[in-house]
């Protein structure tokens, strides 16, 4: 019974730690992205008037006032040229960070109110022991993730101590099955949505190939015009296009993949402590019992 009463609690704390819906908030994401991108990015005050352009509006994607496309305000206006590709980017950006900040807020109450090697030392120390009690009231203490494993199995330590239809060998494998169990409900709430930075790291860099391929395409067809006389205005705006799309490309997968990297290695460092206690508590269970 006591088995089913912490298992259920595991349940209720991977619920609640559990982080964003991705289906909800993505989209909420993407129309900030384009939210910026018009109203912020496409501001008619990041915009001067350019005479070669003879009043042509620089996207009509917009949906705003025309605006000249000589940009009048610094980068704002440079980026807003980068064409209807550069909402993409923004928004891939931004969902980079709101779930890097999630996931690490996660992780966070995951580790625990207390320093992580403290906690293990001192459940082994009360292991060697054998004071299991004492052990458990430190895993209230630490809480998080790797709290409530290590007293799943301190719990299950302390069922099977008292237990007298099991021989030593089927408790062992009771406890190691418990510790397994209580493992595998929290390890998916630690992982949730890192496939979203892993996929954005690599779906950036593509979606800006695009957009620089388009401004490419733009900046040759402006050569190939003006009967022999390339067009200036349109070839930098070409150029233009194709850089502003491979920088955002390039700093939101580089983010990406850098913050990815960053929380797996934390992950594999909480998954390391659990195995280590795990260890303890299955070595000193063998002595004790």
């Amino acid at each position: 019974m006591e088995m089913n009463v912490s298992n259920n609690e595991e349940q209720v704390v991977a619920k609640k730690l559990g982080g964003l819906n991705p289906a909800l908030i993505i989209p909420v994401l993407i129309l900030i992205g384009i939210a910026i991108y018009i109203f912020v990015l496409g501001n008619p005050g990041n915009f001067k008037a350019d005479p070669r352009l003879d009043g042509l509006s620089s996207v009509a994607f917009s949906g705003l006032e025309t605006k000249e496309l000589h940009p009048g305000n610094g980068f704002m206006g440079v980026i807003y040229m980068g064409g209807p590709i550069v909402p993409i980017l923004i928004s891939f950006m931004i969902i980079v960070i709101v779930f890097s900040i999630e996931r690490a807020l996660v992780l966070g109450k995951a580790t625990g109110k207390g320093d992580v090697d403290n906690f293990v030392l001192t459940v082994r120390r009360l292991l060697n022991q054998n004071k299991v009690d004492e052990a458990i009231e430190e895993c209230d203490r630490q809480e998080g993730s790797i709290g409530n494993v290590v007293k799943e199995g301190l719990t299950t330590y302390k069922a099977l101590s008292n237990d007298t239809t099991m021989n030593k060998e089927q408790k062992m494998v009771a406890l190691n099955k418990s510790i397994e169990e209580a493992t595998t409900l929290e390890m998916p709430m630690l992982e949730k949505n890192m496939m979203i930075l892993s996929t954005l790291g690599t779906v950036a860099t593509l979606v800006a190939l695009l957009g620089t391929v388009i401004g490419m395409i733009k900046a040759f067809s402006a050569l190939g015009s003006g009967g022999g006389t390339p067009d200036s205005a349109a070839l930098s705006i070409g150029i233009s296009e194709a850089l502003v799309n491979t920088a955002l490309g390039i700093g939101t997968s580089a983010v990406a993949i850098i913050l990815y990297n960053y929380f797996t290695s934390k992950i594999d460092g909480l998954t390391f402590k659990i195995d280590e206690i795990a260890m303890s508590i299955q070595q000193s269970f063998a002595e004790f019992h």
